[in-house]
């Protein structure tokens, strides 16, 4: 597998999907305006997204893990472009609401393939600086959003910020299905789990919805808890589940996707209740507003680069304790002062706390998992940064109305549950005994030094993903 194109690959993908969402903040204005929409539908052109996306990950997952993840990432990219020219071109805000769900759709089966191309390209023991070029440029489409978003509003309208994903979905998309690549051959055979492909759709689908309406909706809730416990009860007796028992039962691969639910969920809450106050109680413009905001997705970028040798030397467990009790120090920051150089320590500790836990937690995810399952692996860590943000914006709007600083309080309280979260997270110690779990993906077999099956069964007192010498 050409790595270098498979890293490409993969960040376009993150970084289109990531800017998708940031210049439709910026856009959803202008789109009300000109489709003389109302703020419940203007509203429902994000949430119809999400719940698409939120349903179809870890089954778009396992789809990856069968049928080979370049050709699942190569159709999401076509049709995520192709969705994005449809709402560009749309007579009327529900053809936009309905788009935007086809877009979700082709969302859901592009993210966990550009972790699950990672994984089969790179060893385990590497993943971590990929991981962190991908952690970047997130973060520069989470900066950029704003501005190009703007930019694009002003100069062209609401439109134009759909056309920018057709270039970047052609050049990676049309590659990516002319040259497949071999599919490994034991996630060929194995059946697909429907009914608990079903299950886990209604699940976070219902979650997402019900914490994004307006009021929440109670029996959006029970359905999504009645799902989930439907969903244990299957997984528990299917003869090939949908989730992994090699995943989802090692306690370091639970602990960081609460982790990531955690964090992402006090950011998300934390950056809507802080343009709150930089625009409604400090009276600045959105662009100003971002302005402010820049400190953090210049920390993002930093300490993504910086993740890698932070894992090397202190281990997932250290670096991911330090990094959410400083995003927990930066909402305090935030919740206490309105001066610019407060803010911009504030957002900076945000930025430098997130990029730090998203690398760390998401290697023990995407480690953890044999090339088989990458997949599905790939499809938590992103259920989880969709669920998260959900939640943080749900739970910080109610809480606006006791006032931003026991919203923030309360946020920051949510990050700081991540820092005993990360005890069950590898040490160091853990990261440095080299075991292979690497499946041939042309033969199915093991290729490395003679690992037995037993040594890559995770354990809770070795929750890091074994780690294996790169091919000669």
């Amino acid at each position: 597998m050409n790595r270098p194109w498979t890293l490409a690959s993969s960040v376009a993908g993150a970084v289109v999907v990531a800017l998708d969402g940031t210049v439709l903040t910026v856009a959803q204005p202008s789109l009300q305006r000109e489709l003389h929409a109302s703020f419940a539908e203007v509203q429902w052109t994000s949430t119809a997204y999400l719940v698409a996306v939120a349903s179809l990950l870890v089954f778009a997952g396992r789809l990856g893990d069968r049928h080979g993840q370049r050709r699942l990432f190569g159709l999401g990219m076509l049709g995520f472009g192709a969705a994005s020219v449809g709402i560009g071109l749309a007579p009327a805000v529900g053809w936009v609401i309905g788009l935007r769900a086809v877009q979700g759709l082709f969302g859901a089966l592009l993210q966990p393939a550009t972790l699950g191309m990672l994984r089969a390209a790179y060893p385990p023991d590497r993943l971590a600086s990929p991981l962190a070029v991908r952690t970047a440029a997130i973060g520069l489409a989470a900066a950029a959003g704003p501005l190009v978003g703007g930019a694009l509003v002003t100069g062209f309208g609401w439109r134009a910020v759909f056309f920018v994903n057709v270039l970047p979905a052609l050049a990676f998309g049309l590659p990516a299905l002319l040259r497949p690549g071999s599919r490994p051959a034991p996630a060929r055979t194995t059946p697909l789990d429907l009914p608990g492909a079903v299950l886990l759709a209604v699940a976070p689908a219902c979650l997402v919805y019900a914490v994004t309406a307006r009021p929440v909706s109670v029996a959006g809730l029970a359905v999504s808890a009645v799902a989930a416990a439907l969903l244990v009860r299957h997984e528990r007796r299917a003869a090939s589940p949908l989730l992994p028992p090699e995943v989802i039962g090692a306690r370091a691969v639970g602990a960081a996707l609460g982790i990531l639910v955690a964090v992402s969920a006090s950011l998300s809450g934390t950056l809507f209740v802080a343009t709150y106050v930089l625009q409604r109680r400090l009276g600045l413009d959105p662009f100003l507003s971002a302005l402010r905001s820049l400190p953090l997705a210049a920390l993002m970028v930093a300490s993504a680069a910086l993740c890698p040798a932070l894992l090397r030397r202190c281990g997932a467990r250290v670096t991911t304790a330090g990094a959410a009790a400083a995003l927990a120090l930066g909402v305090l920051v935030l919740a206490g002062t309105t001066s610019t150089p407060g803010l911009g320590c504030g957002f900076a500790l945000l930025g430098a706390g997130f990029g730090t836990v998203l690398v760390a937690a998401t290697q023990v995810i995407v480690r953890r998992a044999e090339v088989t399952v990458a997949g599905v692996a790939g499809g938590l860590q992103q259920t989880a940064l969709n669920v998260g943000p959900a939640v943080g914006v749900a739970g910080a709007t109610a809480l606006l109305a006791v006032g931003t600083g026991p919203a923030l309080l309360a946020l920051a309280v949510l990050a700081a549950l991540a820092v005993p979260a990360a005890r069950a997270l590898p040490g160091r110690a853990d990261a440095d005994a080299p075991t292979d779990t690497r499946t041939d993906t042309r033969t199915g077999t093991g290729t490395g030094t003679g690992t037995d099956v037993e040594s890559i069964t995770p354990t809770p007192d070795d929750p890091l993903p074994t780690s294996i010498p790169a091919r000669r």
